[in-house]
């Protein structure tokens, strides 16, 4: 079985294409034209173990928000269209990852409930074009679209390289688990019956 899902949005601010394929290698280019996003993107693939490929232009004049937020947007709604109706996966996932003196957690539940509760004291400032503000901007983003369960915390970091780093591989590790195939799993992990509803 096959998970993929390809979508585009265009607004007055930014023009976003993704392609993603949960069973994948890490596979894919992603040219955002803001580079601590890229780095960001690649670390989702490779520590997902997805396939993954964005392409983004917007409004960096104004600064990276639009297109950091709308890059998150659809890219949450293709992780929602590749996992379908949820059947056989595993739901639940976390993850703890430290990088040098930086560490995060994340757990996740596909549960088709978007909520996201993020805590992490970063410090102001901008890595690559990315404000650090930003991340959060991502993960919200990113968790209402694909109608996820977030919980993302730093809990340690002085570095703010490292402490984003350390939230998105964290977020990668985790979402791996949830979208895993479950093979003792024939239907949709929830007694309602249903994760889309």
């Amino acid at each position: 079985m096959s998970r993929t899902a390809t979508l585009e949005r265009r607004t007055g601010e930014t023009d976003v294409r993704v392609a993603l394929t949960l069973e994948g290698t890490g596979a894919g280019r992603r040219e955002t034209g803001v580079g601590f996003l890229d780095h960001m993107l690649d670390l989702v693939a490779r520590h997902a173990r997805v396939d993954l490929d964005v392409e983004a232009s917007g409004d960096l004049q104004t600064g990276a928000h639009h297109t950091v937020e709308d890059v998150a947007i659809v890219l949450g709604q293709a992780l929602d269209r590749a996992l379908g109706e949820r059947v056989g996966i595993q739901r639940y996932g976390a993850a703890v990852v430290p990088m040098d003196e930086a560490r995060a957690s994340c757990a996740i539940d596909l549960s088709g409930r978007p909520f996201t509760l993020f805590e992490a004291a970063l410090p102001p400032g901008t890595t690559g074009g990315f404000d650090h503000e930003l991340a959060e901007e991502f993960f919200r983003a990113l968790s209402n679209s694909a109608r996820l369960t977030l919980h993302l915390q730093v809990q340690a970091g002085g570095n703010a390289h490292h402490m984003i780093e350390a939230a998105f591989k964290a977020f990668a590790r985790a979402l791996r688990q949830a979208v895993a195939l479950d093979p003792t799993e024939s239907g949709v992990p929830s007694t309602k019956g249903t994760l889309t509803q």
